[in-house]
C-alpha cells in the first residue's frame, strides 16, 4: 500500500511517499522537497558481523547527474567516485544517526540516499537527512530516533530557515543542525565571523524546526512503523570483569591511564594487558573478551576520575590548554609554511600560490558553484599515531577534516581582485593526540600569513569535550580534549574563528544529544580559548601577513577589460595572446569570460609589460595618445608601426624626424622600437602617427 505524508518546511512542501519503491529493502522513502527528489533506503543484515567490536554502519549519498540535466564529464560518461560534496553529505547524514543505534548492535546497516532531482531552492542534503531518519524510524532496524534536520542562513542580518538560491549565495551563515525532539545531535557550520550570540540563536531556531519534523516522523511511525527486530546483544561476562578488577586494582588502572605522555600511557596499558593475558592463559573465553573488558575498565576509570575528581589523564585543569608552540618558514622553497603544536598534536601546513587557471573545477549538482580558488587538503599518515599501515589516499575522515579547515579560513581570504591567486594549503598531521582538525586551522593561518596572503584576520580553532553522568544531568566540559578524552568522552565540539566571531563549527556526538545549556557554554568556552591561542602563541610568532609573497611564488596581476574585447586579446586561434606572451616573456596569461585577465610570471617587470600590451590592444586610440611600437613595414612614403598587436599606424616620412630625410631607411629599419604619438584618426579608423612630435629639437633628433 502506498502512503503519502506531507509537512510544510520553510514555505515549501515536503512529501514522504512510502511503499512505492525499493520493496526489498528493510524500508524506503521517496522524498519530495519542493521539486528536489531523493530516494532513501535502509537495509540491515540478518545476522551480526563476526569478530568486530564496532557498529558497521555505511551511509552513501549518491548524486545522479540527470538530477540537474547534466551528462557526466570524462570518457566513460557515467558517475564514478563520489564528489567531495557527496562525501561531506554522507558524513552529514551519518553523524546524527550513528549514536542512536544500540551500542552493541553489530548487524551491518546500509543507508543510501540517491539524489534524483534537484531544485536549487530546496536542499537535497536536508531532504536526504530527513529521509534517512524516516526510513530508519519506520523500519524494523533498532533505531532510537527520529531526528529532524534544518539549514539556517543569515541574510541581511536576519536568520532564514532553509535558504535557497539567491539567499543561500548571499548568506553570512551556512548552518546545519540535526536533533531529536529533546536534544541537538549534530552541528555543522561555516560563517563569516558570526558572533557566538547569533550562532546560538540560529542553533536554537534550527532545533525548534527539528522538533516539528521529529513529531511529523513520529506520526508516520505510529501509523505504519514496523516492530524493531531482536538482535544478538553483546554482553561482557560480569564474572570475568570482576576477576580482572581483582588482578588489576583501580589504583593501578588509574596510574596507567593518567599519564601526560601518550606513549607512556600505551606502554603502561600494554603491561596490564600482558598480565591479564597471563592470568587468563587457560581461559579461552576470557581471553576472547579481554579487549572489550579492558576497554570498559579503562573507560570507567577515565570517566569516573573526570566526573568525581575533575582529574584529567594528563593532569591538566578542566579548562586548561596544553602547551602551545608555533613556527613559520620551516621549508624554505615553499611559498609559505607554518607549524602548530598543542601538546602531542602537531600539524605542519604548507601554502602554494598559483594562477587562477589552477582553480578547482567542481562537477556536481550545485549549479551555483562551478569552481573554487581555495583548496585545503588534510593528510593523516599512520605514523602520526604510532601505527604502521599503507597509505591508500584520503578517506572520508581526511576529506571531512580538510573541508572543515577550508570552511574556517575561506571567510578571511582576500578577494580575487585584491589577490588574484589560486591558493592551496596542505595540512600534514605529524603527530596526533586530539583535535588535529583545529590544529590544522591554526597551522594554516600561520602558513597563509607567512606566504604573504593578506587574510583579513587570523583564525584559531579549539575543541571542547564532554563527560556526562550515566544517571542524572551532571556533566563536565573539557577544554582542548586529547585523544583519550575524545575516545571515552561523549562529544567533540570543534569551533574555529577570529576574535570577531565564528567561522566554522563541527559537533559530533556519541550519546543521544546535548542541551542548549551545554551548547552555549561550549561556544563561550571556545571563544575564550581561541583568543588565548591567538594572543599568546600565534600572533607572537607572526602578527600579520607579510607585505610581499615568497620570491619562489609566481607574480600575478589582474586586469579587467570589456567582455567584447576578450576576442581581440586572444585573437584567431590564440594568435594574439601567443604574441603577447612571446613579446613580454611572461609564463602564462589566463582569460575569463567575464573580462578578467590574469598575467603570470616570476618577474614582475614582464607581467607589467604584458599588461601594457593588453591595455594597448583594448584601448581605443585617441588623438594625443603616446605608444611604444615596432616598425613592421617600410614603404617609400613612410613606415607602418604596430602600436599594439593587430593595430598599426602610418608614420609618414615627414613625421619621422625634425629635419627632412631622403629615405625612411636612413632613420628606421624593420623591427625598430619607436615611440610615437597619435595625431589623427580618420572616419575609417585609420591611424596617423608622428615620431617628430616627440623628438627634441636638436642636431641628433633624427637618430
Amino acid at each position: 500500500m502506498i502512503k503519502e505524508y506531507k509537512i510544510e518546511i520553510a514555505g515549501k512542501s515536503l512529501t514522504a511517499q512510502i511503499g512505492k519503491f525499493a520493496e526489498l529493502a528493510n524500508s524506503s522513502v521517496f522524498i519530495k522537497y519542493g521539486e528536489t527528489t531523493v530516494l532513501v533506503t535502509a537495509t540491515s543484515s540478518e545476522k551480526p558481523r563476526e569478530g568486530i567490536d564496532f557498529f558497521p554502519l555505511s551511509v552513501d549519498y549518491e548524486e545522479r547527474f540527470y538530477a540537474v540535466g547534466k551528462i557526466p564529464g570524462g570518457f566513460i560518461k557515467r558517475e564514478g567516485r563520489p564528489t567531495e560534496k557527496a562525501i561531506l553529505a554522507s558524513r552529514l547524514i551519518d553523524r546524527p544517526i550513528r549514536p542512536l543505534f544500540p551500542e552493541d548492535y553489530r548487524n551491518d546497516v546500509t543507508v543510501i540516499a540517491t539524489v534524483m532531482g534537484v531544485d536549487q531552492e530546496a536542499s537535497p542534503e536536508i531532504a536526504a537527512m530527513i529521509g534517512s531518519s524516516i526510513a530508519l524510524s519506520i523500519s524494523d532496524i533498532p533505531f532510537n530516533g527520529p531526528t529532524g534536520s534544518t539549514n539556517i542562513g543569515l541574510v541581511n542580518g536576519k536568520l532564514v530557515v532553509n535558504p535557497g538560491g539567491e539567499d543561500r549565495e548571499n548568506s553570512d551563515l551556512h548552518l546545519t543542525v540535526a536533533s531529536t525532539k529533546e536534544k541537538v545531535m549534530m552541528i555543522e557550520a561555516g560563517a563569516a565571523e558570526v558572533s557566538e550570540e547569533i550562532m546560538f540563536e540560529a542553533i536554537k531556531l534550527a532545533h525548534d524546526e527539528n522538533v516539528k519534523i521529529a513529531k511529523f516522523i513520529e506520526g508516520i511511525v505510529k501509523e505504519i512503523g514496523k516492530p524493531k527486530h531482536e538482535y544478538q546483544q553483546q554482553v561482557l561476562n560480569k564474572e570475568f570483569f570482576e576477576k580482572m578488577k581483582s588482578i588489576i586494582s583501580e589504583d593501578e588502572m588509574e596510574q596507567a591511564v593518567f599519564q601526560e605522555d601518550k606513549k607512556d600511557r600505551q606502554e603502561a596499558l600494554a603491561k596490564i594487558e600482558a598480565r591479564l593475558e597471563e592470568a587468563f592463559t587457560e581461559n579461552e573465553e576470557a581471553l576472547s573478551e579481554l579487549g572489550g573488558l579492558l576497554y570498559k575498565y579503562e573507560k570507567e576509570t577515565v570517566r569516573k576520575m573526570i566526573l568525581n575528581k575533575s582529574k584529567r589523564p594528563d593532569g591538566r585543569g578542566i579548562d586548561e590548554i596544553r602547551k602551545l608552540t608555533s613556527e613559520v618558514d620551516l621549508i624554505p622553497r615553499t611559498h609559505g609554511s607554518g607549524l602548530f603544536s598543542r601538546g602531542q598534536t602537531q600539524v605542519l601546513a604548507v601554502t602554494t600560490l598559483a594562477s587562477m587557471g589552477e582553480v578547482q573545477v567542481l562537477d556536481g549538482l550545485d549549479l551555483s558553484e562551478e569552481s573554487k580558488r581555495y583548496m585545503h587538503h588534510y593528510n593523516f599518515p599512520s605514523y602520526s599515531v604510532g601505527e604502521t599501515r599503507p597509505s591508500r589516499g584520503p578517506g572520508r575522515r581526511e576529506i571531512g577534516h580538510g573541508a572543515l579547515a577550508e570552511k574556517a579560513l575561506v571567510p578571511v581570504l582576500p578577494s580575487e581582485e585584491d589577490f588574484p591567486y589560486a591558493i592551496r594549503v596542505v595540512s600534514e598531521v605529524l603527530s596526533s593526540n586530539g583535535s588535529t582538525s583545529q590544529g590544522s586551522v591554526c597551522a594554516s593561518t600561520l602558513s597563509l600569513m607567512a606566504a604573504g596572503v593578506p587574510i583579513t584576520a587570523p583564525v584559531a580553532g579549539i575543541s571542547v569535550g564532554l563527560v556526562t553522568e550515566e544517571e542524572g544531568d551532571g556533566y563536565i566540559l573539557l577544554t582542548d580534549i586529547q585523544g583519550l578524552e575524545d575516545f571515552f568522552g561523549d562529544m567533540d565540539f570543534k569551533v574555529a574563528g577570529t576574535k570577531k566571531g565564528i567561522t566554522a563549527i563541527q559537533l559530533d556526538m556519541k550519546i543521544n544529544g546535548i542541551t542548549h545549556e551545554i551548547i552555549e557554554k561550549s561556544l563561550l568556552d571556545t571563544k575564550k580559548s581561541r583568543n588565548y591561542i591567538l594572543d599568546e602563541v600565534m600572533l607572537k610568532c607572526i602578527d600579520k601577513p607579510r607585505d610581499e609573497i615568497s620570491p619562489y611564488a609566481p607574480k600575478i596581476k589582474m586586469i579587467t577589460i570589456d567582455v567584447d574585447k576578450i576576442a581581440d586579446v586572444i585573437g584567431t586561434r590564440g594568435k594574439v595572446i601567443k604574441r603577447i606572451i612571446e613579446e613580454s616573456g611572461v609564463d602564462k596569461i589566463d582569460t575569463e569570460d567575464d573580462g578578467r585577465i590574469f598575467v603570470v610570471d616570476m618577474d614582475l617587470a614582464k607581467v607589467d609589460r604584458a599588461i601594457e600590451i593588453i591595455k594597448a590592444i583594448v584601448t581605443v586610440p585617441e588623438v594625443g595618445s603616446v605608444y611604444k611600437g615596432k616598425v613592421v613595414r617600410i614603404l617609400n612614403f613612410g613606415a607602418f608601426v604596430e602600436i599594439a598587436p593587430e593595430k598599426e599606424g602610418l608614420l609618414h616620412i615627414s613625421q619621422i624626424a625634425k629635419e627632412r630625410i631622403a629615405k625612411v631607411e636612413d632613420v628606421l629599419k624593420i623591427g625598430d622600437e619607436v615611440e610615437v604619438k597619435v595625431t589623427e584618426i580618420d572616419d575609417q579608423g585609420r591611424i596617423n602617427i608622428s615620431r617628430k612630435a616627440l623628438l627634441k629639437n636638436d642636431r641628433n633628433s633624427n637618430t
